[in-house]
């Protein structure tokens, strides 16, 4: 494998080590780590996004994490936009772009390239969403196939946000979620991706989430949203979204207590690994699934 070529992705559900087999990698091929996870963007939550810490900045040069304030609007394009800045400047110094996250919707960008669809008002997915919330997934997915019969056995009817997302497409566009998937191309040949997903045993996981929990709690998170209060950032903004910040408020609010309040943000967690973990299965199948105890093995094929 000619590694100078490459570009590296690393994927996996939230709490997997995604990061620290990123930097063992980076050392090992003389690589610089990118941020592909979008709440990690963040500059005021970064106990809260679990963001690499001085010490692992300090071993390995880091790309694209804080650059952004939570009052500020940052899409995916957004992000393909200052990726492809990113890797062209890294590949100029003869170094390894690695990019590291679980945003699957970042990585889908970047290998498959990115829709164009116009903007659909807020007020107009709002709609759509209340409508999947009334009829529920099962009646919406017959809804969604009545009008756009061409995602049938493409989109898994299960899939809340993409059945969604086709609903609105078809409704506000006229056109079908495949038509503008047809038009859009990717930024590099998809031969200079090497891809890695780490596949972690559900219990260990469990474990793993509930240890970087304390972990937060130790280094700060409840004044990290006391400071993230003070910026009253919107409701609709993806940064209001970031777990934790809901579940904490009601703590320090009196209305749950340490314990009840951990384990409110564990479950949260939990449900985001296993979306994340679905969205693998149907859109990271090309990519090499490796176990945490195979990582050592991985790493000594770039010797």
């Amino acid at each position: 494998m000619d590694i100078k070529s490459k570009i590296i992705l690393i994927s996996g559900p939230t709490a997997s080590g995604k990061t620290e087999f990123a930097i063992k990698l980076a050392k090992k091929i003389e690589g610089e780590i990118i941020n592909a996870d979008s709440m990690q963007i963040y500059k005021e939550l970064k106990i809260l996004t679990a963001r690499p810490n001085k010490i692992d900045t300090k071993k390995v040069k880091h790309h694209l994490y804080g650059i952004k304030s939570v009052n500020s609007k940052f899409s995916t394009g957004s992000w393909l936009k200052e990726v492809k800045k990113k890797i062209k400047y890294i590949k100029k110094k003869n170094k390894i772009p690695i990019l590291v996250g679980g945003t699957g919707l970042y990585f889908k960008s970047l290998t498959e390239g990115l829709v164009k669809i116009p903007n659909i008002p807020i007020s107009f997915r709002k709609n759509i969403r209340s409508l999947q919330n009334k009829i529920g997934q099962k009646k919406f997915y017959q809804k969604l196939i009545k009008i756009d019969n061409s995602v049938k056995g493409r989109i898994d009817p299960n899939d809340v946000q993409r059945t969604i997302r086709a609903y609105e497409i078809m409704k506000y566009t006229k056109k079908s979620i495949t038509e503008w998937f047809k038009k859009t191309k990717p930024i590099f040949d998809n031969t200079v991706f090497v891809k890695y997903y780490i596949e972690y045993p559900r219990d260990k996981l469990l474990d793993k989430i509930h240890s970087r929990i304390e972990r937060m709690f130790n280094l700060g998170a409840i004044e990290e949203v006391k400071k993230f209060n003070y910026l009253k950032v919107k409701k609709e903004n993806s940064a209001s979204k970031v777990i934790g910040i809901r579940e904490i408020n009601d703590l320090i609010e009196g209305n749950s207590n340490l314990k009840q309040t951990k384990e409110k943000i564990a479950i949260k967690t939990r449900q985001y690994a296993k979306r994340q973990m679905t969205w693998a299965r149907g859109h990271m199948k090309s990519w090499h699934s490796i176990q945490p105890n195979t990582i050592n093995s991985v790493l000594k094929k770039f010797n």
